[in-house]
């Protein structure tokens, strides 16, 4: 997501509760969550209505008479109404958020584009962010492709290569992906990152919650729907043992399985050989042919799932919560990032302070009916804390 300034008049328009009306077209009943979040609901030119007709000449408009945005069924708006409701429910933190900061409206007068894969959480973090008071024009990409799901990575390219004459009114970029991290860090090795980036993707609450707690619920749901295999016993190799890999660990030793895990990081190595998972070597000429499927001299095969891309968001879902607690830390930085003092922050990468992913956390205990101890004040003073933190130095490893 990126954040421009005032000064600038991209167009927007708040969908929320407005009356859209659409060409009459045949009735089919909506499809399944499985299929209705899967690539062939991307708004490509390509992508037909019910009736053939190409999604984006479709004549459809609002109350007020907005028509600049692409919807490809809007009579499935009462069935998404109820999704987003039921999304709402399991974001307890980032509803708790809108309610204590919404009437002071901190973005006020902000216009953000978003470029997500769009989905029931996503409409909840929209809506949170037109409540707080921003003006919003949102993309939603190809959930297919690791190479369009990328916010910063292609705004960026946007911004870099077509808009330049915008760029003195843009605040900065809010990025939460792997890719799109190391694409700004790229970019600024090069001294090409021309606006502030805000790096979600290592903070703690999404390295350790979205990267890991995601993944350890997704991936079962992902490969069985895939396979329909029966895990129990099953050999599984797993390339990588970070934050990922040890959530997918978890599940899948929970099913029975004999997990493997290659790794060229020797600290990684070692946690997984403290975990009991043993670390063969990986001998990429034997997986360097990106194919669909593979018939191994013995008879056994291999499939390639999602076309190589990521499975958990093309073959499954995201957890609502999870979303919450990433959704709540990139709204807390985009509200940095717009009332920040001018000159503040540089054309740099940044990381959020310590003390902003302990308030993130502390929104979604209250779900839990969690309590903290409070350090007396002889306490803080002894271990050289304040009182109501930040508790841990950022160089700390969770």
């Amino acid at each position: 997501m990126s954040i421009n300034s005032k000064e600038t008049s991209f167009t927007s328009s708040d969908v929320s509760n407005e009356k859209i009306t659409a060409e009459k077209m045949p009735y089919k009943s909506y499809r399944p969550r499985s299929v209705s979040t899967c690539s062939t609901d991307s708004c490509s030119s390509a992508s037909l209505s019910e009736d053939d007709t190409p999604v984006r000449l479709k004549k459809q408009q609002n109350s007020s008479g907005f028509s600049d945005f692409c919807i490809k069924d809007i009579r499935l708006k009462d069935f998404g109404k109820r999704e987003i409701e039921f999304a709402e429910q399991e974001m307890p933190g980032l509803m708790s958020l809108r309610k204590q900061v919404m009437e002071d409206k901190p973005l006020r007068g902000a216009k953000i584009i978003g470029c997500t894969p769009i989905t029931a959480p996503t409409a909840v973090l929209i809506e949170t962010l037109g409540s707080l008071g921003a003006e919003l024009r949102w993309s939603a990409c190809n959930i297919y492709s690791t190479q369009n799901e990328v916010a910063a990575a292609l705004a960026e390219a946007e911004i870099h290569s077509r808009i330049l004459n915008y760029i003195k009114f843009l605040l900065g970029i809010v990025e939460e992906s792997t890719t799109g991290i190391h694409r700004l860090y790229k970019l600024l090795k090069a001294e090409k990152l021309l606006m502030p980036a805000i790096n979600i993707n290592n903070c703690v609450t999404k390295t350790k919650f979205d990267n890991r707690y995601s993944c350890r619920e997704s991936v079962i749901v992902s490969l069985k729907k895939c396979t329909d295999l029966m895990f129990g016993a099953k050999q599984i190799v797993l390339c990588g043992y970070g934050e990922v890999g040890k959530g997918c660990c978890q599940s899948l030793k929970g099913l029975g399985c004999i997990v493997y895990v290659t790794e060229i990081d020797p600290i990684c190595a070692l946690q997984a050989w403290y975990a009991a998972l043993r670390t063969p070597e990986l001998k990429w000429e034997k997986v360097r042919s990106q194919v669909d499927h593979i018939r191994w001299p013995d008879g056994k095969t291999m499939i390639l799932l999602a076309g190589g891309h990521h499975v958990n968001y093309t073959c499954s879902s995201i957890p609502s919560f999870v979303t919450s607690i990433t959704g709540t830390t990139q709204i807390l930085a985009l509200m940095e990032l717009f009332n920040a003092p001018i000159g503040r922050y540089k054309s740099d990468v940044y990381l959020l302070p310590k003390k902003m992913d302990e308030y993130v956390a502390s929104l979604h205990l209250a779900t839990f009916d969690a309590h903290l101890t409070e350090l007396t004040e002889e306490q803080a003073k002894y271990m050289g804390l304040p009182k109501n933190g930040p508790f841990k130095p950022n160089h700390y490893r969770y």
